[in-house]
């Protein structure tokens, strides 16, 4: 039976798809934005990273491996941050996981106005919506940084529910929870189609014998996205974070955009994505300033800082134009262990 098109809950006011300096000047708006000397904005939050102990799946046959809870459960929730939405003023993006017509998935980001920072940095990890297609999404992350769940680990709770293609989050102002929101329902569409969802990057690497396409899988600080942005021989970036490997060889991304770590960060060591960060149209998030001046090393409120940046500012490659994956790359951070 076809899934229901799922409806937003009312709001008090919504901003309908900003355009980016629409976003970009809500963001500016908020008291813990700070403007850069690059002429980006540099945002502080609360919560620092993901927030696993308090991410749970919905549904009513737990499968064992992961946090669970009942659809009566989730539907309480719902409710109840639905009731607060009524309250609020929201921001609508919408956008594609993918860019491929074969495999491209359309996805709406329901977040409040307050948190604009996480509206503008997800408005450039997804690829635009053409303004002729008529599309409802299929994947809905419904955003509310400040309403508590109280009774989950940190009063914080992300509740994913795969069957409906919804996940909602409440009281995390960390924007990874809607790049991964999206993103982990995503996974299920591509192994539901017989696929692999990797947590890799892909790149492009010219030989003597043409060119070579790779995957470079890795767990987060592994050194995936170092490199997969490293220019080596004339090699070219085509995603960083998430892929889909199909059963015929065929790849296809997910987003239009990376967001990258930030400590450490060089013109140096990294020169593409130092370049792609300290341009005007990023966002920075959680890097430690002083003034106008960011420092990359300062890790005295947190070594994870982020960054995010369109592509459109760097040398990439359209993974439309990819045959298939050539060879995989796995990156792990033991020295005693080679991966069969």
């Amino acid at each position: 039976m076809a899934k229901m098109a799922f409806r937003l809950p009312p709001a008090a006011s919504v901003i309908d798809n900003p355009s980016p300096a629409e976003a970009k000047e809500l963001t500016a708006r908020m008291p813990n934005a700070r403007p850069t000397r690059f002429g980006n904005i540099n945002i502080s939050t609360e919560v620092v990273s993901r927030s696993k102990r308090s991410t749970f799946l919905v549904t009513d046959e737990p499968d064992g491996q992961n946090q669970a809870m009942t659809r009566e459960d989730g539907l309480k929730w719902a409710e109840l941050q639905d009731d607060y939405i009524a309250g609020q003023e929201m921001v609508v993006v919408d956008g594609y996981i993918g860019n491929d017509p074969e495999f491209r998935t359309p996805t709406r980001l329901y977040i409040e106005a307050a948190n604009a920072n996480i509206a503008a940095m997800q408005q450039q990890l997804y690829f635009d919506l053409d303004p002729a297609d008529d599309v409802e999404p299929e994947l809905t992350v419904i955003y509310t940084p400040n309403l508590k769940a109280d009774g989950f680990p940190d009063d914080r709770l992300i509740a994913v529910d795969l069957e409906q293609g919804v996940t909602r989050v409440f009281n995390s102002d960390y924007f990874g929870e809607s790049k991964k929101g999206g993103l982990r329902m995503w996974n299920k569409l591509v192994y539901d189609r017989g696929g692999l969802p990797l947590h890799a990057g892909c790149k492009i690497i010219p030989t003597e014998s043409g060119e070579k396409v790779g995957l470079i899988v890795g767990l987060s600080g592994t050194g995936k996205t170092t490199t997969t942005f490293t220019r080596q021989n004339g090699s070219i970036p085509v995603q960083d974070d998430f892929v889909a490997w199909m059963p015929n060889g065929h790849v296809y991304v997910t987003e239009n955009g990376c967001f990258a770590k930030t400590f450490g960060l060089n013109p140096d060591d990294e020169p593409t994505i130092y370049g792609a960060v300290t341009q005007p149209d990023s966002y920075l998030e959680n890097v430690s300033q002083q003034g106008d001046e960011v420092d990359f090393y300062d890790t005295s409120y947190t070594q994870n800082g982020r960054a995010t940046f369109a592509f459109s500012s760097i040398e990439a490659a359209d993974a439309r134009e990819l045959e298939s994956a050539d060879f995989l790359l796995i990156l792990n951070r033991n020295e005693n262990i080679i991966p069969g």
